[in-house]
């Protein structure tokens, strides 16, 4: 009997792009709908600009999304000299404390208040989301694509709600260790709805968000929701190229716009990994890192003294095999929108295509980890996915 069909939408929200995938089962996955678009906070970031240049008043409201260029536009708005009004859900996006967001010149006023200044001509009003329902329905739609779906499966970076007064940084990593020590592999870092961390508020508020795709699109409400860290998903969605899948031992290393997250996988195993900020590491840096995380001797102070998030090694340190050479460098797959930091580079590394986009690593690593999460969903995922199989997925 053949497998029921499903309809899956895959998003991979990162700070310079979000990369879709519509999904229908039966496909072959280069046929399925694929869109490469500025990402939320890039979006934002710009009709802020143009409110700032036309020197008028911005109205900030809706969830905590990803910051980065949203948040510096708004901080220019503010700079020079321009009414800066966000409720305080949307305000989190730019930090967890409240206090510290007035201090940047923004103005706090709740949601009664909001709706007032909502209705003045002169105010500029944006809503803070990370996932546009309405905008991807439309889009969809404008083609003549069903945009009802079966399961929806988003990825985003997502550092945490840190305690005042303590390293955002730190609260990242240490959140990623702990759930490493658990469970390690990539797929860990994949939440259904009711799972999600309270502690990550950028995937709490994607939740919500979902609600209102299914209602613009005429999906069912009940219908499964997977969430995920977006490195995390590049690595996994790495593994369904197929020369990356068949090495025993690998580097995965994503050099996103923002951030460089790197795995040392031994076996589908996480054995080593960290995570730093892309613009402050060099490609010699890089290197540098990665030869140290292969060898099992980077630290995490190391890193994140270095401006980064942090390193963690599992297993020791291998011997070289004699005490005038260097351990072997395991295969390294690159994957990610600033992997040229890596070309020209001494150390042999891979560009991984998996099913021949390298922009939508991380939406397929989204469909694998749905697949292994939601069992329903598994025999229409399965079979598009490299081998039909999801051993390394499983770990």
């Amino acid at each position: 009997m053949a497998p029921a069909a499903a309809r899956v939408l895959a998003i991979d929200i990162g700070t310079g792009t979000q990369d879709i995938l519509l999904f229908e089962s039966g496909r072959t996955m280069e046929n399925n709908v694929k869109l490469v678009m500025p990402s939320p906070t890039v979006i934002v970031a710009e009709r802020i600009r143009r409110a700032t240049e036309a020197g008028r008043p911005l109205l900030l409201t809706g969830v905590t999304m990803g910051g980065g260029p949203s948040h510096w536009a708004a901080r220019d708005h503010a700079l020079a000299g321009y009414p800066v009004a966000v409720t305080p859900e949307a305000a989190r996006t730019f930090d967890d404390d409240l206090n510290a967001v007035a201090q940047m010149g923004f103005e706090i006023v709740s949601e009664e208040e909001a709706a007032r200044q909502a209705r003045r001509p002169d105010v500029v009003h944006i809503e803070l989301q990370d996932l546009d329902g309405q905008a991807i329905v439309q889009a969809l739609r404008t083609f003549d694509v069903d945009p009802r779906v079966d399961a929806l499966a988003i990825a985003a970076f997502d550092h945490g709600a840190a305690p005042p007064g303590y390293s955002d940084r730190r609260f990242r990593f240490e959140f990623l260790e702990h759930m490493i020590r658990r469970s390690p592999r990539p797929a860990t870092f994949a939440y259904l709805a009711e799972e999600i961390p309270p502690a990550l508020t950028r995937l709490q508020a994607l939740k919500r968000s979902v609600a209102r795709y299914m209602e613009y699109s005429g999906s069912r409400p009940d219908l499964p929701v997977l969430v995920m860290d977006t490195g995390a998903a590049a690595a996994l969605g790495a593994l369904e190229d197929p020369l990356v899948r068949q090495q025993r031992q690998s580097l995965l290393c994503n050099i996103g716009n923002f951030h460089t997250l790197a795995f040392h996988l031994v076996e589908g195993r996480i054995v080593g990994l960290f995570e730093h900020h892309t613009g402050e590491i060099s490609r010699a840096r890089l290197e540098e890192l990665l030869q140290k995380l292969a060898a099992g001797i980077l630290t995490n102070d190391e890193v994140f003294e270095d401006s980064g998030h942090g390193a963690l090694v599992l297993e020791p340190a291998r011997p070289a095999a004699s005490p005038t050479t260097s351990p072997e460098l395991p295969f390294l797959a690159v994957t990610g929108p600033r992997r040229e930091l890596l070309r020209g580079s001494a150390l042999p590394h891979y560009e991984a295509v998996p099913h021949g986009d390298m922009m939508l690593a991380g939406c397929f690593g989204l469909l694998r980890a749905l697949a292994e999460r939601v069992p329903e969903l598994a025999p229409a995922i399965r079979p598009a996915l490299l081998n039909g199989r999801d051993s390394l997925a499983r770990g």
